[in-house]
């Protein structure tokens, strides 16, 4: 019989210690340690015979791993073209944000063509039913709805179904528990625990499942780290209350490429996609506005242009504020720097403000040229040439280092109607972009741009 112990584990990294410390050795985090009851079994004799079987890595493709589409495109392309059988994914967003909604919808539209069944541990089954119905989603007998915590129960319940089911969703994994470990939902053990469950239950029985995690108010997914390490797939549902859209942004994908993002837009009836999100994030001037720049960046496989901002006010502080919104801060430091000593400008007695608009965050050091544009743009109060996009990185040197994807930049740029482009050196166009390419070497090159006004009705930011 297994003889059990108080342990005490760090609810921040899963360290186990012996005896409770304010710090823990692990992550050094203090006051996250919490006592759990383990079991301790004894040691098995070692077994001559094994049950594994290995395969010849040329076996036949089994035809039962193709991809299973939601029919959600944005939803498919964050994944990498659809659910792979057996895949368990991890979707982690903000209270409130929208991911009940989202994987309600996603599993009303996976429903048309596939069996499935959604399970709650935060909610009953008539508000399931409920917001549903509010949402217009449409009914299915292949769809079931239950409100369960037990994980044991759970699978339970899907072996005794008359059919298999392909995918599970489980809301949240927080909410989650087994009868065998002896502490409170949501703590180390029993996300650890219950995740192995149902990993072992997807792998086995070649079922897709989708986890709910809750984010902590540092904006990760609730839990250990290891928790992202069990799993597949780790999705984050971002955006702003005070903005309309969602973004759905894969951070791990051990079936497609990472860092790609899917946009929604929160409406009445739920979460709708955006087929061209460039248009959420580009300026809406009807005449030339100076510190605005457009960017050509890249998210993931998809092309997207965003406006970056920039204001420069006179300062009446000791040391001027640098204030950054969607960008690093210290990345704006390191373009200032560059300014001025590359090209002879002057921030000093100024404060900056620099924003992505739309609430987007870009961390692509692509982004260089376009900040520098607006910044120059807003300092000398000369608007940007019109139908112009920016992107290159920077260097301390004040050179402009070529990037990657120039051709998904340029394309996208051409489709939504600019004509020149500015970027970095050794960039040669294919045959099939129609639009005018500046290849710089230097920052300095692009200062003459500023020097001299090419319009005469200017505003600022």
């Amino acid at each position: 019989m297994a003889k059990i112990t108080l342990k005490y584990v760090c609810q921040d990294c899963g360290t186990v210690h012996s005896k409770w410390g304010g710090k823990c050795e692990g992550c050094g985090a203090w006051n996250t340690m919490q006592e759990e009851a383990m079991a301790v079994t004894k040691k098995l004799v070692k077994s001559t015979k094994s049950t594994l079987e290995f395969v010849s890595i040329e076996a036949e493709e089994n035809n039962d791993c193709e991809r299973l589409l939601t029919d959600i495109n944005e939803f498919d392309r964050v994944c990498g073209g659809g659910l792979v059988p057996g895949a368990v994914l991890l979707v982690g967003g903000d209270p409130g944000i929208g991911k009940s909604t989202l994987l309600l919808q996603v599993v009303s539209h996976f429903s048309k063509n596939y069996r499935c069944a959604y399970v709650s541990g935060e909610e009953a089954v008539g508000q399931v039913r409920m917001r549903a119905k509010r949402l217009g989603v449409a009914n299915s007998d292949n769809l079931h709805l239950a409100s369960a915590t037990n994980v044991s129960d759970i699978l339970l319940a899907l072996d005794n179904l008359d059919h298999p089911v392909d995918l599970l969703i489980i809301d949240s994994i927080q909410t989650m528990t087994n009868m065998d470990v002896d502490s409170a939902p949501g703590t180390v053990s029993q996300v650890r625990i219950c995740t192995q469950e149902l990993i072992t239950f997807a792998k086995t029985k070649g079922v897709c499942v989708i986890l709910v995690g809750h984010v902590t108010k540092e904006g990760v997914i609730a839990g250990p780290r290891v928790l992202e390490h069990m799993v597949d797939t780790v999705l984050y549902f971002e955006g702003e209350r005070n903005y309309h859209y969602r973004i759905l942004r894969s951070v791990k994908n051990r079936f497609g490429p990472t860092d790609e993002i899917g946009v929604f837009e929160m409406t009445e009836q739920g979460l709708q996609q955006v087929p061209n999100p460039s248009a959420l994030f580009l300026n809406q001037h009807d005449f030339p506005v100076s510190g605005s720049a457009i960017f050509a960046g890249i998210e993931g496989t998809r092309p997207i242009l965003v406006e970056i901002q920039a204001l420069v006010a006179p300062s009446h502080l000791a040391t001027p504020r640098r204030t950054c919104v969607g960008w690093d801060n210290n990345r704006l430091a390191m373009i200032l720097a560059v300014l001025e000593s590359r090209c002879g400008l002057s921030f000093a007695n100024r404060d900056v403000f620099l924003n992505v608009a739309g609430g987007l965050k870009i961390t692509e050091p692509a982004s260089d040229l376009a900040v520098a544009a607006a910044l120059a743009s807003a300092l000398s109060n000369n608007p940007v040439p019109v139908k112009s996009v920016f992107f290159g990185e920077i260097g301390l040197s004040g050179e402009v280092r070529a990037v990657s994807q120039t051709e998904l930049r340029l394309k996208e740029a051409t489709k939504l109607g600019f004509e020149n482009a500015y970027c970095g050196k050794k960039i040669k166009s294919g045959n099939d972009v129609d639009i005018s390419l500046s290849s710089l070497n230097y920052l300095i090159e692009m200062m003459d741009i500023f020097r001299n006004p090419q319009h005469s009705k200017v505003r600022s930011l």
